[in-house]
């Protein structure tokens, strides 16, 4: 499943640099990579807009696989997600005070603030919460509830601050530059070893608190734990590409039904499945829309509605 899995991703990738408004041949993008020449304008194309958004996507995806497997095994929530959790709210009001008080309007000026507003939302979450998977779901929503109205105050006063907080909002691997990357990704690594760490200690935690407690567990240490990986995986996503919504829900429950319910192995999958759901939503975002480009955002939530869909229908569904 993971050989398959990922040479699909390469696929995926290899669409990614090659497809889009303007297609490029297959041996014109291998040249751009093994032998880069920016004065040819295909090549161009490929080195300094399609290479970036690529990396933007694997990143991002890696991530939000990551962070939502670890937040449905540790809440024991199948609905769980960072939107849940209040990580997507708290990166988002970060980003609009910035652009609002701040008046900042370079992409790569929100990637902090987008890393700060989630991992304070993922701090309070988890302080108030107290590891208990229930509270941890209400306090995300009520966090949430809280945040959401004053995000629309602010952007209801400011048009200025609305017109570009929009694109950011809607979730987009475009617009981002190949330096965002090399900022967080120490971050990303960190939260991604932390979150295959604690693999096996997830397979101890879904029998109950209890039972990995008499086993030997101390359950409190790896709900610390997977609450730094959580803000690590998500405040680096979040940054990204913005809020994309589904990613962290979908995937995990994919990888389940294809690896079983052993979380070295989902988690293994999800480090694979995230990036190609991302990257196939913003390859056929370009393809839809003659001329013009949908938001990877938009398309991720139309591919995974339907998938979420069919896995609350079914009547096996694995267990966290």
């Amino acid at each position: 499943m993971l050989a398959v899995a990922l040479v699909v991703l390469v696929v995926v990738i290899w669409a990614s640099l090659a497809l889009g408004v303007r297609s490029i041949d297959p041996a014109q993008v291998w040249r751009a990579i093994v032998s880069p020449d920016t004065a040819d304008p295909e090549q161009f194309v490929v080195l300094q807009l399609r290479v970036p958004r690529t990396v933007i996507g694997l990143a991002a995806g890696i991530a939000l696989g990551l962070a939502g497997t670890v937040i449905q095994g540790v809440t024991r929530n199948p609905i769980a997600d960072p939107g849940l959790l209040g990580v997507n709210a708290g990166a988002s009001l970060a980003v609009v005070l910035g652009i609002s008080l701040a008046g900042l309007s370079d992409p790569l000026g929100y990637i902090w603030l987008a890393f700060g507003g989630a991992a304070a939302a993922a701090v309070l979450v988890f302080s108030v919460g107290r590891g208990q998977p229930v509270r941890l779901a209400l306090v995300g929503a009520a966090v949430a509830a809280f945040v959401t109205p004053l995000i629309a105050l602010v952007l209801l006063r400011d048009t200025e601050a609305f017109n570009q907080y929009r694109f950011w909002a809607v979730g987009s691997l475009t617009g981002r530059e190949l330096g965002t990357v090399g900022a967080l990704w120490p971050f990303l690594l960190v939260g991604a070893v932390i979150a295959l760490a604690l693999a096996h200690r997830l397979n101890l935690l879904a029998l109950g608190d209890d039972v990995a407690s008499a086993l030997g567990q101390r359950v409190g240490v790896t709900r610390a734990f997977a609450g730094v990986a959580i803000v690590l995986l998500c405040g680096t996503a979040t940054a990204l590409a913005g809020p994309i919504a589904l990613v962290g829900l979908v995937v995990p429950h994919a990888a389940r039904r294809l690896a079983g319910s052993d979380y070295r192995w989902i988690m293994a999958a999800s480090m694979v499945l995230g990036p190609i759901m991302l990257l196939t939503a913003d390859v056929v975002g370009r393809l839809l829309v003659p001329n013009a480009e949908l938001e990877a955002g938009v398309v991720a939530a139309l591919i995974g509605a339907p998938v979420l869909i069919a896995v609350a229908r079914s009547r096996k569904v694995a267990g966290l």
